[in-house]
Order: structure tokens, then C-alpha cells, then sequence
């Protein structure tokens, strides 16, 4: 089986081997931040493959379902599904406006054939729940992750501070011992003080590569979580909201006032009274 050192370049194996305090402390560092940003990273990938997963699961159950609020009326419980708290949260938001409860008992299913509808004003502090719910499935889906990238994007600027350091460490013990500053010299600290820099990189690169594509996923999960909710908003709107207006009231007679005719004149009057008087003279 290969060993470790086998991977490493000649030149980062010599300045492992001779480094000194602050090289070190600083690997030391280098070396927790990358345990802490993987084991970050992939306790996110599994769970967002859970959650994935979970949420399928709801969705397919939820479209096969008769009514809206058939799952919330039989209490399943989908714990890892970002879309069932969204569904729980606006049932139970539905469920008061609707019965006056916001949990199922057992008379839910015969109480909800006569609870009628709710109107538009209650629909929209029903919409309210859905969206607090999908920022707060949002806020879960991200957490640490802004520790993750803070220690990926602080690492090479440690690994550049240690090779600052062991640098003006290297030229403070020429001036001090009075040696000349010859390559033989100056090589030795100079390899250890790169090797902060080189392994700030490789902390870095490949961690922000898995961190870009595990933002990428809880994007687009989050996407999907409005989408949700506005299949979930429209389905409530079609079933429970009533929607008809307000029956107008007619005004009373006086408040019309009265009606304008028009006033006749001679030339515009109408022929025919002029000839039926004509008529009755000759008779």
C-alpha cells in the first residue's frame, strides 16, 4: 500500500520534515479548519440526500391524495421533508380559519363536510405560514454553511502568513549569525516557509469546489420549496377560499334622484298629432 509520502513533491516532504514552530501551529490550524469544512461538507451532501429524498416522497403522496388536507386529516409525519412542514404549517393555519382547531381530531373529517370556506383576507395569513415555513426550511438547509466557507476562504491567506513569517524568520537569522546569504543558506527556511502556502491551497481548492456545488443544490432546493408553496397556495385557493362578491346593495329611489327628459320643440314635434287635428277641423 502506497504511503502518504509517496503523493507528497520532494520539495514539500524536505519542508514537512523541517519545519519549525510557527510552521507547526500554522498546519496544525490548516489541518482543523479542513476536518471541520469536510465533515460540514459532507454531513450536507447526506443530508440534502435525505431531504431530496423525503420530499419525493411527500410530493408523491400529497398529488395522490383526494382532498388538500387528507394528509394533515390521517397525521403523517414526514420529519426530513421540507415540503411537509410547508403543508403541515398552512393546514394547521387552514384548519383554525376552517374549525377553529389547528390540530385533526376525531371528528375532524365529519366537521370539515359542513365547515364551508374561508375568505380571501384568510387565505392570505394562510400564504403568511407558507412562507415563514419555507424561510425557515431555507435558514436549516444553509446552516454552517457560511462557517465552511469562511475557514475555505480563510485558508490560503493563513497559509500566506505562515510563509510571510518563516520568510522574515529566515532573513532575521542571516543578519543575526552574520552568515553570507547564499542559495545553501537561504533554501532551507525558505522550503519550510512555502509550505503553509501550499497547504492553504490544498485545504482550500478542492473544499471550495464541493462547497460551490452543495450552494448550488440548496439553491435550487430552495426553488423548489417556492414552488411548492405555490402549488400548495392554488390548491387551498381552488377548494377552501370563496370567492364570490359581496352582494351590491340597489340605492334607494330618492338617492337616484329625479329623471332629466328632454324638452321638446315645436319644429322637432312629432307630424302625426299635427294631422289628426287637421283632420278633425274638415270634419
Amino acid at each position: 500500500m502506497p504511503s502518504l509520502d509517496s503523493f507528497l513533491s520532494p520539495g514539500l516532504q524536505y519542508g514537512i520534515a523541517h519545519s519549525n514552530l510557527t510552521c507547526q501551529v500554522i498546519t496544525g490550524i490548516l489541518v482543523l479548519l479542513s476536518v471541520t469544512s469536510w465533515a460540514v461538507i459532507l454531513s450536507k451532501h447526506f443530508l440534502l440526500s435525505r431531504v431530496q429524498r423525503a420530499n419525493l416522497s411527500f410530493l408523491r403522496e400529497y398529488r395522490g391524495s383526494n382532498h388538500a388536507l387528507e394528509l394533515f386529516q390521517r397525521r403523517e409525519h414526514h420529519d426530513y421533508s421540507s415540503y411537509y412542514h410547508i403543508y403541515h404549517a398552512a393546514c394547521r393555519e387552514m384548519a383554525w380559519y376552517l374549525l377553529g382547531e389547528d390540530e385533526p381530531g376525531d371528528t375532524f373529517a365529519t366537521r370539515l363536510q359542513g365547515a364551508g370556506r374561508v375568505t380571501p383576507s384568510q387565505m392570505g395569513a394562510v400564504q403568511n405560514a407558507m412562507e415563514r415555513s419555507v424561510a425557515e426550511a431555507a435558514l436549516r438547509l444553509e446552516a454552517r454553511m457560511s462557517w465552511v466557507a469562511t475557514s475555505l476562504s480563510g485558508a490560503p491567506f493563513l497559509g500566506l502568513l505562515g510563509t510571510v513569517w518563516g520568510i522574515l524568520d529566515t532573513f532575521s537569522q542571516l543578519t543575526t549569525t552574520g552568515g553570507a546569504a547564499d542559495l545553501t543558506t537561504l533554501a532551507p527556511g525558505i522550503t519550510t516557509a512555502l509550505v503553509p502556502t501550499v497547504l492553504g491551497l490544498l485545504v482550500a481548492i478542492p473544499g471550495m469546489i464541493c462547497y460551490n456545488g452543495l450552494v448550488s443544490r440548496i439553491r435550487g432546493m430552495v426553488v423548489r420549496l417556492d414552488n411548492f408553496a405555490s402549488e400548495l397556495s392554488a390548491g387551498f385557493d381552488r377548494t377552501f377560499v370563496d370567492h364570490r362578491p359581496d352582494a351590491e346593495v340597489l340605492p334607494s329611489m330618492g338617492a337616484l334622484g329625479s329623471p332629466s327628459m328632454p324638452a321638446f320643440s315645436g319644429s322637432s314635434a312629432s307630424p302625426l298629432p299635427q294631422a289628426l287635428h287637421a283632420a278633425h277641423a274638415r270634419a
